[in-house]
């Protein structure tokens, strides 16, 4: 992987954790920042910044064979528009620059997703498959953005349509594209092979993903089917992974064998948490559970991060620490472990504040401040990993 790119989309990581710290450290000592505006910049420059741009450098370097200096370009044109995103959304929030930079990143999306398409070789059908359904789900959360305008226009930002836009967005990008992309580089490395089992867990969970919107259309638009159709989502997602187990289960142990302790513990993570978003969406058939998760905002961010910390990331920083760019130190050991750690206690401490407003018992002592002391851990992970990356001299591919 070209170590430069790398590095890029780990910093945007960084970037990311520290406006996140910024936001959890406002409820500790108000500064004077708008917690609305950078919370818009630190969502994007994470979605966008790291996880798309990791996507970007790992599609390229393992399903484009003849690297197009065309590519290279378009890099650093999504990369300009995450900048742009990066200081004006903190700034001004959804207003006419920030609009325009998110604007830019959307048409350098659907121009990789053309070149991609028609560039990319695999003789895997199971990679060729999971590629270009990953690449579909990404044009068609665009669907919800283009649809805000319209929205506020017609109904006003506090519509049911426009958050209903906001949450098909997020839920064909987190589990369409960035999930499925990451299970596309995943099977790569694992060299799965097209067969029966495959094509019954592509078929089960392209298909819970669909029946799975149900779940947030139903928090503004509340209809009993709605309820049923996310049930049955919900049952294929556990079959689904399920599934993906089985897959793994016997390639994994092999791969893992001539990898570090490192490598495995991660890969690890990463697979625990994805098995843990699928299981916890089991709560949302109890309808009660369903309406206090989207009452409380702590739950919805802990399940957010368990998505796009743990297993998006979980996988995506696998795919780092298994390549060439890094060196095995002690400082790397110790950077990767601090980042799981600042995450697990955070994702407690949010599950467990989540539990306790829905039971009326109040705040945990000292809540907001353990919450920003943990999350100071994700951003000193980070740093490490890019000083690590940094510090190793590049090697042939």
């Amino acid at each position: 992987m070209p170590k430069k790119l790398v590095l890029v989309c780990l910093i945007n990581f960084l970037i990311a954790a520290l406006m996140g710290l910024a936001l959890r450290y406002t409820s500790i000592d108000p500064i004077p920042i708008n917690y609305k505006f950078l919370t818009h910049g630190h969502s994007h420059v994470a979605m966008l910044g790291w996880v798309y741009l990791m996507l970007f450098t790992l599609i390229v370097h393992y399903f484009i064979k003849d690297k197009k200096q065309i590519y290279n370009r378009l890099f650093w044109l999504t990369e300009f528009a995450v900048i742009g995103m990066m200081i004006s959304f903190p700034i001004q929030g959804y207003a006419a620059v920030s609009i325009s930079f998110s604007t830019l990143h959307i048409f350098c999306s659907y121009y990789f997703a053309y070149l991609v398409w028609k560039h990319h070789n695999t003789s895997s059908i199971v990679t060729r498959h999971l590629l270009r359904t990953a690449l579909v789900f990404m044009l068609l959360s665009t669907l919800g953005v283009w649809c805000l305008g319209p929205a506020v226009a017609l109904l006003g930002s506090a519509s049911a349509f426009y958050q209903i836009a906001i949450q098909f967005f997020l839920h064909f990008q987190f589990n369409g594209w960035f999930l499925i992309a990451v299970i596309a580089v995943f099977f790569h490395l694992l060299q799965i092979q097209d067969s029966k089992l495959f094509r019954l867990f592509y078929k089960t969970l392209i298909l819970s993903i669909f029946l799975s919107l149900a779940l947030p259309i139903h928090w503004y638009a509340p209809h009993s089917p709605l309820f049923w159709i996310n049930a049955f989502g919900v049952i294929l997602q556990l079959i689904s992974f399920v599934l993906f187990f089985k897959l793994i289960v016997s390639k994994l142990n092999l791969v893992l064998k001539h990898n570090t302790k490192l490598s495995v513990h991660v890969y690890t993570f990463a697979i625990v948490c994805f098995g843990l978003k699928m299981g916890l969406q089991v709560l949302s058939l109890i309808p009660e559970i369903s309406q206090s998760i989207y009452q409380h905002r702590n739950v919805v961010i802990g399940f957010i991060h368990l998505t796009l910390l743990g297993a998006i990331s979980g996988f995506l920083l696998s795919f780092i620490i298994q390549s060439r760019l890094v060196t095995y130190t002690k400082g790397l050991y110790l950077g990767v472990y601090i980042f799981i750690l600042g995450f697990v206690i955070t994702e407690l401490l949010l599950i467990i504040q989540g539990y306790k407003f829905h039971s009326g018992s109040g705040l945990i002592a000292n809540y907001y401040l353990l919450l920003f002391l943990s999350s100071m851990l994700l951003p000193i992970g980070i740093l490490s990993i890019v000083f690590n990356i940094y510090k190793t001299p590049s090697k042939a591919p």
